[in-house]
Parts: structure tokens; C-alpha cells; sequence
């Protein structure tokens, strides 16, 4: 009876040691969250590609919880509002940090 409930205990504790190792902090994301960040980098670039008024290749994108980063260079001032507005429609962005500078 006693191995039991030792079991019982245990396995319950690994399961909440499990469930805290997979939640996000202010510095790190879960799985779930990562996932995520990737979609939403992968739709940027792709919206980026398909603009024709941007390029593509000179624009770095990185995504965490939902917060994009756009960085890079482009030839003219008015590709880093269109490069933040394209962003901003893309379902599960929360904001746009906008780092890109002209070349």
C-alpha cells in the first residue's frame, strides 16, 4: 500500500515538474509558442516576397510571442512603413518592432 501511494506521489510530482518546464517565462517561450513564432515568420517573409515593392532578401524577420522584429536594409524610406504595414496584417502579430534603415 505504501509503494503505491509512493508511486502515486511521485509520478505526480513529474508531472508537475513536467507542465512548469513547459511554460513560458518572460525570456523564453513554450513549444507551443515556438511553433507559432515560426508560422508567423514564415508568413511574414512570405508577404514581404510576394509585395512587389519590397525586396525580399534584405529583410531579416524574427518573431517572439508574437512581437516582430524586422531588421535589415532597404533603398527607400518609404519600403520601412510598407515592410511594418504588410507585417502588422499577418493573423498573430501583437506588434512590430521595426529596425530596418535605409541603405
Amino acid at each position: 500500500m505504501k509503494t503505491n501511494r509512493f508511486v502515486s506521489l511521485l509520478l505526480l510530482s513529474l508531472a508537475v515538474l513536467l507542465a512548469e518546464g513547459c511554460a513560458s517565462t518572460d525570456t523564453t517561450s513554450s513549444a507551443g509558442e515556438m511553433i507559432d513564432d515560426t508560422v508567423i515568420t514564415a508568413r511574414v517573409k512570405t508577404a514581404i516576397f510576394n509585395d512587389a515593392e519590397l525586396s525580399a532578401a534584405e529583410i531579416n524577420v524574427e518573431t517572439f510571442k508574437g512581437v516582430v522584429q524586422l531588421s535589415g536594409f532597404v533603398s527607400e524610406r518609404s519600403d520601412i512603413a510598407r515592410a511594418a504595414d504588410v507585417t502588422r496584417d499577418i493573423a498573430g502579430v501583437t506588434s512590430v518592432k521595426n529596425d530596418i534603415v535605409t541603405k
